[in-house]
């Protein structure tokens, strides 16, 4: 029994069929066909039940699927331990980013990107509350968020870095005190926030909370760009 016929068996139960296995296996019809026939022969047991229009899992054949699948995993495993070893690296990571944190990443990419040239980085942007779900259901591997200790419970995690939060005006225009405000000052300007679930809105929707402070906001924008530009065109201010 070998490998590529448990990949096989998987491929047909998955797709739902032998063609479409094929395609997926970018193989022949018939390649997959006689790969099944064979292996079957060899475990004395039909793994699928074929029909016109369909073909379905024996009971032989689901108990076979369950193990096909750890078997290629724990191969799969020892691939990457063995690459990890010789430090060359291959396959893909997805990593999960708020949005706005792109070009901070960029120096860590790059160097990244030199030491391990056959890693492909994917960056999934989402708003920050999705992101522990996404790593909890495997769909990033992992993220750069702000650290939110309720959110993150029960997932490692490590600072990279502290960053100060500040509020953005348009000079003169704003007619701001030639002092540091207060968060009242700073909300009785016409304020440009960004939607419910990016950190940032939640760090400043957190702080108003606790300071006993309300706030209405003029406009909402969904992009940090665009709204340095709104404030440098004086339609408000905003806490970055």
């Amino acid at each position: 029994m070998e490998l590529r016929q448990m990949a096989v068996v998987v491929a047909v139960a998955e797709e739902g069929g032998f063609t479409a296995a094929a395609r997926r296996l970018h193989v022949v019809q018939s390649a997959v066909s006689s790969t099944v026939r064979a292996l079957e022969h060899e475990l004395g047991a039909r793994l699928f039940r074929r029909t016109t229009h369909r073909v379905t899992l024996t009971p032989a054949g689901r108990a076979f699927l369950a193990s096909a699948r750890t078997a290629l995993q724990a191969a799969e495993e020892a691939r990457a331990a063995v690459a990890l070893a010789q430090e060359d690296l291959r396959g893909a990571v997805t990593v999960g980013v708020m949005q706005g944190l792109y070009a901070g990443l960029a120096p860590g990419l790059a160097a990244f990107h030199r030491e391990h040239p056959g890693v492909a980085v994917r960056l999934r942007q989402a708003p920050a509350d999705d992101i522990p779900r996404e790593l909890r259901e495997g769909t990033v591997d992992l993220a750069v968020v702000a650290l939110d200790a309720a959110r993150l419970r029960g997932l490692a995690t490590r600072s990279l870095a502290r960053e100060e939060m500040v509020l953005v005006a348009a000079g003169a225009e704003a007619r701001l005190p030639e002092r540091p405000v207060t968060l009242a000052e700073a909300v009785a300007l016409p304020l440009v926030d960004f939607p419910l679930g990016w950190a940032i809105r939640t760090s400043v929707d957190r702080t108003l909370r606790s300071a006993g402070v309300e706030r209405a906001t003029t406009f909402e924008v969904n992009d940090v760009l665009g709204a340095t530009d709104l404030v440098r065109h004086g339609l408000g201010v905003c806490i970055l």
